[in-house]
């Protein structure tokens, strides 16, 4: 099955600077804590954070009612990927696939995070490319605004301690 090359993207301004943010990329329990949208806990079965390096975690619902039916079972999310690109303080480039019997949700799914410094603060851009058609438009950007949320409520506090 052909992806639909349907990009998705989301933007915050965090207050911490580019190298706490960056950080909180490479840190197997601050990617527990940050990455999972609102409603989500995360399990983090491998971690290896450099180019090339692998991942796999889950991200499952806290409550069994929810709005969004999991990808590889009715209440959670198992996806495994690369580290594709690591430019320290600057950009991640993540490749994933998600852990499904359904088609829909078979396409690798490209994460492009972008750092850029603004005064002190860094603008932090999410884009997802080659979306899989499965997940539905309105539903990703929900969750991707989620956790951008989530790591400024991880990043701002140590930003604010180490200043």
């Amino acid at each position: 099955m052909l992806g639909n090359n349907r990009t998705d993207s989301a933007s915050r301004v965090i207050k911490a600077s580019p190298e706490t943010i960056y950080k909180a990329f490479l840190d197997r329990e601050a990617v527990a804590i940050w990455r999972p949208p609102k409603g989500m806990q995360c399990y983090v079965f491998e971690f290896d954070p450099q180019q090339g390096g692998k991942f796999r975690m889950s991200f499952s619902y806290i409550s069994q009612q929810h709005e969004v039916e999991g990808k590889t079972t009715p209440h959670e999310d198992i996806f495994h990927g690369v580290f594709k690109e690591l430019i320290p303080n600057r950009l991640i480039t993540e490749v994933v696939w998600f852990e499904s019997d359904d088609p829909a949700y078979a396409e690798e799914m490209t994460i492009t995070t972008t750092l850029e410094p603004v005064g002190e603060d860094t603008k932090v851009t999410f884009t997802c490319s080659n979306v899989p058609y499965g997940i539905k438009p309105e539903d990703h950007q929900k969750g991707i605004n989620s956790t951008l949320d989530n790591l400024a409520a991880y990043a701002e506090p140590i930003a604010h301690i180490s200043h």
